[in-house]
């Protein structure tokens, strides 16, 4: 099984894929950020440019399940529409290859993952270090924070 999770994002979207299988420990493909510039872009540009971006990585892997992190509703209001937008994009791309989509919450990737809802960024972080067996935390944040809604998914599922 292969699994892509997402931490959604206008100006920099986290991606992360592992892959499963009945008595092995996950093992991670690849991790990283989308990252369009409003600066560069127009705004309809940067939500073409993360669609292009998924369905390529969609593509490439060809993962059985996508893990997407519910929105966290912020203060910023523009922020949060933003985010929505791109959660859309994520949702069409996974729809039009028949990709199942399972969200999660913040906290509800922080209990499967340290075993705490309530545990800080860092713990989930190195817990995901170790989990996947890596040198290193993974970087940037939002890599590391779609690592571990992709390993969230496999726990719940397991």
């Amino acid at each position: 099984m292969i699994v892509i999770g997402i931490d959604p994002g206008l100006a920099r979207m986290g991606y992360g894929v592992i892959e499963t299988e009945r008595g092995v420990p996950p093992r991670p493909l690849c991790h990283g950020c989308i990252e369009t510039s409003a600066r560069d872009l127009s705004h309809p540009e940067r939500l073409l440019a993360v669609y292009t971006e998924v369905d390529r990585l969609l593509e490439q892997y060809q993962p059985s399940h996508l893990a997407l992190e519910k929105l966290f509703f912020s203060r910023n209001i523009s922020s949060a529409m933003a985010v929505s937008e791109v959660r859309g994009i994520v949702l069409l791309a996974a729809a039009q290859r028949r990709i199942p989509v399972t969200e999660y919450t913040p906290n509800q990737v922080k209990q499967a993952i340290t075993g705490s809802g309530r545990a800080d960024k860092r713990q989930v972080q190195e817990m995901i270090r170790r989990l996947l067996r890596l040198g290193e935390i993974p970087r940037p944040d939002d890599a590391a924070d779609a690592l571990s809604i992709a390993l969230c998914h496999i726990h719940i599922m397991r």
